[in-house]
């Protein structure tokens, strides 16, 4: 809750005052993302160890933009935009030679918030939203949803993800390639106002989700999970740390002997004084994207993996 709070007000403090700094709340991978994402058309120029903004005065603008997703063609690009008040979801598209200006995706719904899409393994798009489970419904907390794309550029009705959802928030999805779900939580019961929880995949249902315990959770707040493909690293924003450089940093962690390592902050090669957060790694394997400063950015992914190695 602390983390949804903190992104509306500092949304709130851009829109009055016309500087842009924000917090946020994405996800990536299909079963062939090698193959299907193998030659994803980046545009020019692409980064090395040095973060640049992506696709400056088409997906970051003078608004506020986070969360990012490539969809399984690698064609199509989703992200999450500030507008009025809310967050939309929009999707610009790769006609062959650039990348379109966005338009605001299918499904969204401006009634309501939608933010931080993510393509699951079997090709759902999951997505948060503020919208109502049922017309009685009047809680306003954020839940998991998703649709399904029908081709010719339609989508299925969302359809709630009853076996994660709580009266608390969450937000923020990730998914390794053999489907489990990473998500942040403010649920009861956790270390903090808001942790990182995983359900795993099993027999194509989802499990009850299990807190990622204190190596990566703390009694501050820890949202934004990146997990890589094979689960055996994890990148993730947290808020009130005693070694953060701002109002929220990147931190990782690996998983040695099914262990998670204590997380350790990525330095100030990612971290600024402003917040950092919504972490992705395209499935390809490529590239790193995060926000920070109200855009965002995009960096190689050998300068995450070299501090993980490193650990």
């Amino acid at each position: 809750m602390k983390h949804i709070q903190n992104t509306l007000a500092i949304i709130l403090i851009c829109l009055l005052s016309g500087n842009i700094f924000s917090s946020c709340n994405t996800v990536h991978g299909t079963e062939q993302s090698a193959q299907t994402m193998a030659n994803i058309p980046y545009p020019q120029p692409r980064p090395d160890s040095t973060a640049l903004t992506f696709l400056p005065g088409i997906v970051s603008t003078d608004s506020v933009e986070f969360d990012e997703t490539f969809a399984p063609d690698g064609k199509s690009f989703f992200f999450t935009r500030t507008e009025n008040k809310k967050w939309k979801i929009y999707v610009s598209y790769n006609d062959g030679t650039n990348w379109t200006k966005p338009v605001v995706a299918p499904f969204t719904e401006t009634k309501y918030s939608q933010a931080d899409p993510a393509f699951s393994p079997d090709g759902k798009l999951y997505y948060i939203s503020n919208r109502p489970k049922t017309k009685s419904d009047t809680s306003t907390d954020y839940d998991i949803w998703f649709v399904t794309p029908l081709g010719n550029g339609k989508w299925s009705a969302p359809e709630n993800l009853k076996a994660i959802n709580t009266k608390s928030d969450e937000y923020y999805m990730s998914f390794a390639k053999n489907g489990n779900l990473y998500f942040a939580s403010s649920r009861k019961g956790g270390f903090g106002e808001e942790d990182i929880y995983v359900s795993r995949l099993v027999n194509k249902q989802y499990t009850k989700p299990e807190n990622l315990g204190p190596a990566i959770n703390s009694k501050e707040s820890e949202y934004d999970p990146c997990i890589s493909a094979n689960e055996d690293f994890i990148i993730f924003t947290s808020s009130g740390r005693g070694d953060s450089f701002g109002a929220g940093d990147l931190y990782g962690s690996k998983l040695v002997n099914k262990k998670w390592l204590p997380a350790v902050n990525l330095g100030k090669t990612f971290n600024t004084k402003v917040r950092e957060y919504c972490s992705y790694l395209t499935p390809d394997s490529k590239y790193f994207f995060y926000s920070s400063g109200g855009n965002i950015k995009w960096i190689s992914a050998e300068a995450v993996k070299k501090i993980i190695s490193a650990m």
